[in-house]
């Protein structure tokens, strides 16, 4: 049985949630009780790697799991008004946001996860990478949380009361030759909170973010050459982790039991990193 933080009477945007992380985050949050809004870029984008059909039908499938309310919403939100569009409709589906997890983004570049290495872009480096593939990056990492976050927080404001959690990652926390734009991407992504959070705390409202490590997902094994051995579930550190890991820390974020946690990263990378944020 899953052993869940109380979330009822609770409403959850989490973006990018058609599939990987965002998705099993979605779906542990509305285990613990939370109403909760899907979102993808397309009706269908949970279908690029096989991991379902429509975003209607993962809502409606969630819903009947749980026991919980759900809606689903689509669109580009690197485009601020395409956000508006997703935020007003949740609101008017639920009334409120009280929980915003800013999931969408990934290493994809200008071609879009169809591509070969499930979107990489093809030159990953810090001088040689497209200007294509470094927009497409940084919009959809970077712009789409600060996008969502000044269309939901104001709101977070005049309630004085809110969760913001970020999905950032623990290559933001080191330098690295490949994948340089992902991680400039999210270091700005983990600063961004930081600023976020000191602003917010005189409301009341807390911002923290989530920095996954090696996390299973179709994408992830899609767009990587990954150690076999290391996919055991259990017995071990030394593994990649499993999307349930990260969901079960964004879960305490957004409850009462973290009320007084603000302004901080928190790797869920299974120890590989150790040094200061």
């Amino acid at each position: 049985m899953r052993e869940c933080v109380d979330l009822k009477g609770r409403v959850a945007w989490v973006t990018g949630s058609s599939r990987g992380i965002g998705s099993g985050v979605a779906d542990y949050l509305a285990g613990c009780g939370a109403a909760v809004a899907l979102h993808g870029t397309s009706p269908t984008s949970i279908r690029s790697l096989g991991e379902g059909d429509t975003l209607q039908a993962a809502a409606e499938s969630m819903a009947r799991r749980h026991g919980v309310e759900t809606a689903a919403v689509h669109g580009d939100l690197t485009d601020v008004e395409t956000v508006r569009r997703a935020a007003a409709a949740v609101r008017e589906r639920f009334g409120v946001i009280d929980i915003l997890v800013n999931c969408a983004g990934g290493d994809i570049g200008a071609r879009g996860v169809s591509a070969p290495l499930a979107g990489k872009p093809e030159a990953n480096d810090a001088v040689f990478v497209s200007l294509d593939d470094l927009r497409s990056v940084f919009e959809r990492n970077l712009m789409t949380c600060i996008y969502c976050c000044r269309e939901i927080v104001p709101q977070m404001m005049e309630r004085r009361a809110g969760r913001v959690i970020n999905i950032g990652s623990i290559a933001a926390l080191k330098g690295t030759e490949s994948s340089v734009i992902y991680s400039t991407a999210k270091a700005a992504v983990h600063q961004y909170s930081r600023c976020l959070a000191i602003q917010l705390r005189g409301y009341d409202v807390t911002v923290n973010v989530v920095a996954p490590g090696d996390i299973v997902t179709e994408r992830w094994k899609a767009s990587r050459d990954y150690d076999q051995a290391k996919m055991v579930e259990a017995g071990t550190l030394d593994r990649y982790g499993r999307v349930e890991e990260v969901a079960r820390v964004v879960a305490f974020l957004a409850s009462e039991a973290a009320g007084y946690v603000s302004g901080q990263v928190i790797r869920v990378d299974g120890g590989s990193q150790s040094w200061p944020c």
